[in-house]
């Protein structure tokens, strides 16, 4: 079975090599290494590996798992070769009654999908008197099940959510249908990207709204093709470990 650290070698490996095929420099890409199967010890492993962008899908599972990798940093006291401390990433679906447990904790929230959410960010925010980063969630499938804003909707939406002055809207997010037809996924990252091109040119958006959430582990070479600066994998890294 391979080692946590050779599956994020072959990850880093295959980055360089769809970068260098689709003409684009590796160091615009960020990895956010998402730790939903993971244990702690093998959270911990990645963490010596140097990365420190890290990933939750649920508001219970990134504060407990944040508390555990905090304790870890503290003690390790000034280890040489380990970070102060790590990124967390929310890269699931937010509740209205979990922003207060995750705006402490999370560097960027993924996942922005309706006004409401975005405007209890902002009031919760402000009583912290913090400006998280946020990216708005596209449902570019159109799939029922997902979640997501409308492609039809999301320019509106975006203009809404610019007029909240506690967060910064900085990008957005998609998940591609769950299928080996790559057609199919490359088309939900083209819309992404081609809503992402429009919404800075018309200015929608302010300068800040550089990012491209998308890709995971079984479509992130497509997404990178497709101009993805955010890639969110967590089995290629843990599965089996």
């Amino acid at each position: 079975m391979m080692k946590i650290s050779e599956r994020i070698e072959q990850v880093q490996q295959t980055i360089n090599s769809t970068c260098a095929r689709a003409d684009r420099d590796p160091s615009e890409i960020k990895l956010v290494v998402v730790t939903k199967s993971a244990t702690i010890e093998a959270i911990k492993e990645v963490i010596h590996l140097g990365f420190v962008d890290l990933g939750e899908n649920r508001a219970q599972q990134l504060k407990r798992v944040s508390e555990q990798v905090s304790e870890f940093l503290q003690q390790a006291n000034g280890e040489p070769n380990l970070p102060k401390e790590v990124r967390w990433h929310m890269v699931g679906h937010l509740q209205r009654n979990k922003v207060k447990q995750v705006l402490p904790i999370a560097s960027l929230i993924h996942s922005i999908d309706t006004l409401r959410l975005a405007e209890e960010i902002n009031s919760s925010a402000a009583k912290l008197q913090i400006q998280p980063k946020v990216l708005l969630q596209i449902n570019t499938s159109n799939e029922p099940q997902k979640y997501g804003v409308p492609v039809g909707a999301a320019t509106h939406l975006a203009e809404q959510i610019e007029t909240l002055p506690n967060l910064k809207l900085i990008g957005l997010m998609t998940m591609a249908s769950l299928t080996r037809n790559k057609d199919v996924i490359r088309d939900c990252f083209v819309r992404a990207r081609e809503l992402f091109i429009e919404m800075r040119g018309e200015k929608i958006v302010g300068p800040q709204f550089t990012e491209l959430s998308m890709g995971m582990s079984s479509d992130y070479e497509v997404a990178i093709e497709q101009g993805a600066t955010i890639l969110r994998i967590g089995s290629a890294i843990f599965a089996g470990s």
